[in-house]
């Protein structure tokens, strides 16, 4: 009988003892984490979306913005989901819209956006 070869699970425990310490773990889809103002943001594309929206209001093209911000879906009393929103842009006539800053538009994204429509009749900006 020959020699068995360990398993893919027993080869990985394998070089995480003997590898020393790990490289910093990598975002699924390629994003890197940046900090801007003290602010971390989740990608560089948000950080100058958040840039921008700093410029748009001190010119005074728009009024103000939230980072950040939670929007719960609930139907019959029962909690489905949550999106949290990049940001929430107000303008100076009264209008508010949501921003996003969307690199890679998955299946759950795109479900929440149809969803942000259906309930609350909110279009969401991709930036």
């Amino acid at each position: 009988m020959g020699t068995r070869r360990p398993s893919n699970q027993v080869s990985y425990l394998n070089d995480l003892c003997v590898g020393g310490p790990k490289a910093p773990r990598q975002h699924k889809y390629g994003a890197v984490k940046v900090e801007v103002d003290g602010i971390r943001f989740d990608s560089k594309k948000e950080a100058r979306v958040y840039q921008q929206l700093k410029l748009m209001e001190k010119g005074g093209v728009i009024k103000g913005f939230e980072r950040q911000v939670s929007y719960k879906f609930v139907h019959n009393g029962v909690k489905i989901c949550e999106y949290r929103a990049d940001f929430v842009v107000k303008f100076g006539d009264g209008r508010v819209e949501v921003w996003d800053a969307k690199g890679f538009k998955t299946d759950v994204y795109k479900l929440k956006k149809r969803m942000m429509m259906a309930f609350f009749n909110i279009y969401i900006v991709e930036v």
